[in-house]
């Protein structure tokens, strides 16, 4: 549904506040979005007019689940990433080995490796690249593998490398020792 409200302000109240209804138009992505916008000017004869367009939408089109079997499948009801709005939400990796669904080894090193293959598989799928990531979030079971990470990491992403947060969480799925999830531009 959208609408458009023009308003004068200092002019006779007529009831002319609404201008004219416009036709859907999606904005969002299956959940209903809003977008809104007020434009203000003025007049020679000092009326000031208010104009405001607003939209929503609940268009599952703009959303696309993206899956490969080169990278492990979900572990519970999510996908392993999502595409919307150019861009591709990849969901938490983990070091995985696909055709076993068994951690590659018990030492972060060895996860993490396999993890951004598996990461770089997925990125594939939905029609990107580790050069089109803008944002990492890393999750670590013991900060102190920072370091060790960070050797490996870099080898994956050039430069500019993406923006990133890491943090130490309580545990991961599966006891993992190291979660990475991203966003890509498409």
């Amino acid at each position: 549904m959208a609408w458009c409200v023009v308003r004068s302000f200092n002019a006779p109240a007529t009831g002319a506040g609404i201008l004219r209804n416009r036709p859907h138009f999606p904005v969002g992505v299956r959940a209903v979005s809003v977008a809104s916008s007020i434009f203000r000017r003025s007049s020679s004869s000092n009326r000031s007019l208010s104009f405001s367009c607003k939209a929503a939408s609940a268009d599952s089109r703009l959303k696309e689940a993206v899956q490969t079997e080169k990278a492990p499948a979900a572990l519970g009801p999510y996908s392993q990433a999502i595409k919307a709005n150019n861009l591709l939400f990849v969901s938490g990796v983990l070091g995985l080995v696909p055709e076993t669904g068994k951690f590659i080894s018990d030492n972060v090193e060895d996860q993490t490796e396999q993890l951004l293959k598996n990461m770089g598989e997925i990125l594939k799928a939905g029609g990107a690249s580790y050069s089109s990531v803008v944002k990492t979030t890393i999750m670590l079971a013991d900060l102190n593998d920072f370091k060790k990470v960070n050797e490996i990491y870099g080898k994956y992403f050039s430069s500019p490398a993406p923006a990133r947060s890491t943090y130490q969480v309580a545990a991961l799925p599966l006891g993992a020792k190291i979660e990475i999830e991203c966003i890509a531009a498409l």
